[in-house]
């Protein structure tokens, strides 16, 4: 057993969720090389920002690991907080895995909730999480 500590950061929110989300594919193989030719959309909710984290990330992974689908760019097409549910919304380029031209990363079996972290520090906003791997 295993894990791996992700530190991501930004001066927004939207960064910072853009950059956990670089963070994982760069573990399990690596953004660079990978072509913008299929567009994914991928939609998470929460009550709050750790679980709005832990959903996009377990999102991630699901597509991953039922599509090997791999981004090459990731923007945040939308970002609501407050009420009784956060929702944010990432539109992501790519393509899917090929072993011939993509690096073998690792395999990420999960997200935990174990030492997640999100806080504002000066003024950038820092997500820390766990993945299983």
């Amino acid at each position: 057993m295993s894990d791996a500590f992700i530190e991501a950061w930004g001066d927004s929110l939207e960064e910072a969720y853009v950059e956990a989300a670089k963070a994982f594919y760069e573990l399990v193989s690596s953004m660079s090389g990978v072509e913008p030719r299929v567009e994914k959309i991928v939609e998470a909710r929460g009550r709050d920002l750790q679980e709005l984290l832990y959903d996009m990330l377990e999102k991630l992974i699901i597509l991953f690991d039922s599509e090997g689908f791999l981004a090459s760019k990731i923007t945040v097409e939308e970002l609501k907080l407050g009420g009784e549910e956060n929702y944010l919304r990432l539109r992501l380029l790519g393509e899917p895995y090929d072993p011939e031209k993509h690096r073998h990363g690792i395999h990420v079996k999960a997200v935990t909730y174990h030492l997640m972290e999100i806080r504002s520090e000066d003024s950038k906003k820092i997500l820390r999480f766990l993945l299983d791997i």
